[in-house]
């Protein structure tokens, strides 16, 4: 390297995968602005690129989650607000009347008759039988699950 890049300053990035050596080639072609040193810029650049991500693409690969861990529908999700919650047209923003809100939604049968006999008319389906497994099998499966989110079927052994 010669003496002007090394006294230049050192360019800092934002990119996870920018290095030392980046900034040095981008200083030697700030310095020079010839075409040769753009090049050999460039080609740092996409080498050390393709290194990084090949890394990343291993961790992702060997990870127990594989590639959904990279999506931000996994992670913790914040609970909706109260206010986010209306009834009657007005939002709810008191634990008053959120309490009228959801007690007005959840209890409207409360005390009234309900007539059994429309359960007679349901078909009836052949019920499935589970295979048996032991609780330390169980908790074999949960430790290896991940706990920010709900897990689907496909994510279970």
């Amino acid at each position: 390297m010669d003496r002007k890049c090394k006294k230049s300053r050192i360019t800092k990035h934002s990119k996870q995968w920018w290095t030392e050596e980046c900034s040095y080639s981008l200083n030697n072609y700030r310095i020079s602005r010839s075409l040769d040193n753009w090049k050999k810029f460039k080609k740092v650049v996409k080498n050390i690129k393709r290194s990084f991500f090949n890394v990343k693409i291993q961790e992702v690969a060997n990870k127990s989650h594989g590639p959904w861990e990279l999506m931000n529908w996994i992670n913790r999700h914040k609970l909706p607000a109260i206010e986010a919650i209306k009834y009657d047209s007005h939002p709810c923003l008191s634990p008053d009347s959120l309490w009228k809100a959801l007690h007005a939604s959840f209890n409207t049968a409360l005390n009234h008759q309900v007539d059994t006999n429309i359960l007679s008319k349901i078909e009836h389906k052949a019920t499935s039988t589970w295979s048996p497994f032991s609780k330390e099998e169980f908790k074999q499966v949960i430790i290896k699950c991940n706990n920010s989110s709900l897990l689907g079927p496909d994510k279970l052994m």
